[in-house]
């Protein structure tokens, strides 16, 4: 029987958070081993385990995988997290993007310079509700169901509905102009790892590296 997956990273969100939000929603339990001082991750480049120099890392059946996206593609696949068919799977890709390129904005935003907050959250404002909140916002719309795809959970609402979490934390009006943004979220609170996922959501102010 293959044992739990192990990731390696900071003790922080950054862009692990994601790996874990997806292992959280299929209801898979998993260990972490953090990177606390610059010899933790000297070992893991020097064994060979970082294919790249880089992490997010994560151990999981007999491999040991590194990006971020091939690291999420191959969970969302286990765990039947990405659709049925190549059509589904597109779509898949694109909502989950669109999830991504909003939150590297909110992710990187605790690590911009004192002088150049007020304008960059000005500006994640903006986007977030003229640009991408509001086309989640028509998708669930046009086909009425509480899922992006499918009418099925996938990876692209678990994405979605973390980053629902962060626009909350960041600017609770913002997500209070979505109603119907709502349906993944409360979705999710019934997945495999609803638990988890609630327990794992702790806010933090400047943990996103």
């Amino acid at each position: 029987m293959a044992g739990k997956p192990t990731l390696h990273y900071f003790n922080g969100r950054g862009r692990m958070e994601c790996i874990r939000w997806l292992l959280a929603a299929a209801g898979v339990e998993f260990e972490e081993k953090f990177i606390e001082k610059p010899e933790d991750l000297d070992k893991l480049k020097n064994d060979g385990s970082l294919m790249f120099q880089q992490v997010p890392m994560v151990e999981i059946d007999g491999m040991k995988l590194v990006q971020t996206r091939a690291i999420l593609n191959y969970i969302a696949t286990k765990y039947n997290l990405y659709g049925k068919d190549m059509k589904e799977r597109a779509l898949i890709d694109m909502y989950s993007e669109g999830v991504a390129d909003l939150g590297e904005m909110i992710m990187h935003f605790p690590l911009c310079p004192p002088a150049e907050k007020d304008a960059k959250l000005t500006l994640i404002r903006e986007k977030t509700t003229n640009r991408y909140l509001p086309a989640f916002e028509n998708v669930l719309k046009s086909h009425g169901q509480d899922y992006l795809v499918g009418n099925k959970l996938s990876r692209a609402d678990i994405h979605l509905v973390e980053l629902l979490y962060y626009v909350e934390e960041l600017d609770p009006q913002a997500f209070g102009q979505l109603p119907s943004a709502e349906g993944p979220k409360s979705q999710s609170q019934q997945s495999p790892g609803r638990e988890e996922i609630s327990a794992a959501w702790q806010p933090e102010e400047a943990s996103h590296g």
